[in-house]
């Protein structure tokens, strides 16, 4: 990609207990994790958790088991959503897939057989045609995918996408965007030193953090 990817190997939210721990004082601001220079509007009474992904990306395949695992834990005012970036015209397909599968009440279900898709089974992924067959292969109606794929809706969606990572000021995948106010990344979350799989459980951890600090109210 022309951004960077974040390492989020070995990500295990079931492990964050006894990941390493943050420094008394918690996380620092600009190290850690960034703020939004305006914060963004939110659904009133839920904290919005957004993960910014892509389905190409090594990263957020390997993140994704352990972080549907630490979504599970969220709590019910916590209110979580996927994001797939669209950072380069070539991977539009893959934006339209994910909002097409979205639309159609899959894209959970089906998340995980997707990436596989990507990155295990090595499946032609580049062209509108690619992901038509993709759909087939994953025992979706492909007469109404090819419907939503090409909708004006669809359309819509990956121009709101492109805005909100934009307003987020990403600059890489995976990420995660929490209440309209911050964002957080394994690259951002460690010290020297640390592996992979602690970056990751660090991440957490700080998302953990900023989503106490939205519901708590301060700044």
């Amino acid at each position: 990609m022309n951004r960077r990817d974040f390492s989020a190997l070995g990500l295990s939210a079931l492990a964050l207990a006894t990941g390493p721990a943050l420094a008394q004082g918690g996380p620092i601001e600009g190290k850690h994790f960034k703020r939004l220079a305006s914060p963004l509007p939110t659904t009133p009474g839920k904290i919005e958790v957004v993960e910014f992904f892509w389905y190409g990306c090594p990263h957020c395949y390997a993140l994704e088991p352990m972080l549907r695992e630490w979504v599970k834990q969220l709590p019910a005012d916590v209110a979580f959503r996927r994001v797939h970036v669209g950072f380069r015209p070539n991977i539009k397909p893959h934006q339209k897939l994910f909002f097409a599968l979205e639309a159609m009440g899959k894209a959970e279900e089906l998340q995980q057989r997707v990436f596989d898709a990507f990155h295990r089974d090595r499946v032609d992924v580049e062209t509108d045609k690619d992901m038509m067959a993709l759909a087939a292969r994953l025992g979706v109606d492909t007469q109404k995918f090819n419907e939503m794929y090409n909708s004006f809706g669809i359309s819509s969606k990956l121009q709101q996408a492109v805005k909100l990572s934009e307003a987020y000021n990403i600059d890489g995948v995976p990420a995660i965007g929490i209440g309209g106010r911050f964002w957080t990344a394994p690259s951002m979350a460690g010290e020297r030193g640390m592996n992979e799989q602690e970056l990751g459980m660090r991440a957490l951890q700080i998302a953990n953090t900023l989503i106490q600090r939205v519901r708590s109210g301060k700044p």
